[in-house]
């Protein structure tokens, strides 16, 4: 349900182990996304760098992967990764998903993997992230979400939060929250049970023109 198991043989032979073992997600942002050749994508919560370093692959050298993680520590094993996979157009950054530290309209594509039901403030999350984006810019990410019926016991588990469950949004709420940030174009599709009450899901959304 989380972890490397959600990639395929060929995109784990594509980066170190050490990405490999680091993945906690519970899908694959980086075809969610439908990333194109040229393209600059921002993956939110980046980790051990697994989708960092897919993403760059798919963009190409025209095009850049960022990853964004507020722990030193992994930040370090993601740049010790980029290095054994010789990636030459992926760059790490420390900061805050809640604060992304990049120019606004410097990004063609969001990811994230399984982190925004995370955050105790995911209505600053998805502001950020359409502020980062270009027009026409697209997220595609892979999240938890809850079922609408998700009784408050478990919500109010921590650790079914830090399990990534007591704090997902219901699919309802994810949509609310993404068209108040200017989203367009919302599709939120489960894709497989991770708890009892709640799911992984596609969550893909795109800014207007472009």
């Amino acid at each position: 349900m989380f972890g490397s198991g959600q990639y395929d043989e060929e995109e784990r032979g594509d980066v170190p182990e050490a990405a490999a073992l680091a993945s906690l997600g519970c899908g694959n942002p980086t075809a969610v996304a439908e990333l194109r050749p040229g393209e600059t994508v921002l993956d939110l919560g980046s980790g051990g760098g697994i989708d960092v370093l897919l993403s760059a692959r798919r963009v190409g050298p025209t095009g850049k992967a960022y990853g964004l993680d507020m722990t030193d520590e992994m930040l370090g094993l993601a740049r010790r990764n980029a290095s054994e996979a010789e990636a030459t157009n992926v760059e790490f950054v420390k900061g805050m998903i809640e604060d992304i530290p990049l120019p606004e309209g410097s990004v063609d594509v969001v990811i994230s993997n399984c982190v925004i039901n995370l955050s105790a403030d995911k209505a600053a999350v998805l502001s950020e992230a359409a502020r980062v984006l270009r027009p026409g810019g697209r997220l595609g990410i892979t999240d938890v979400v809850a079922d609408p019926d998700m009784d408050e016991e478990t919500r109010r588990d921590m650790q079914a939060w830090t399990g990534c469950v007591a704090g997902a949004m219901t699919p309802d709420e994810y949509e609310r929250r993404l068209r108040a940030a200017g989203f367009v174009d919302i599709e939120i599709r489960e894709t497989h049970r991770v708890h009892a009450s709640a799911g992984s899901a596609i969550v893909r959304a795109r800014m207007p023109g472009g």
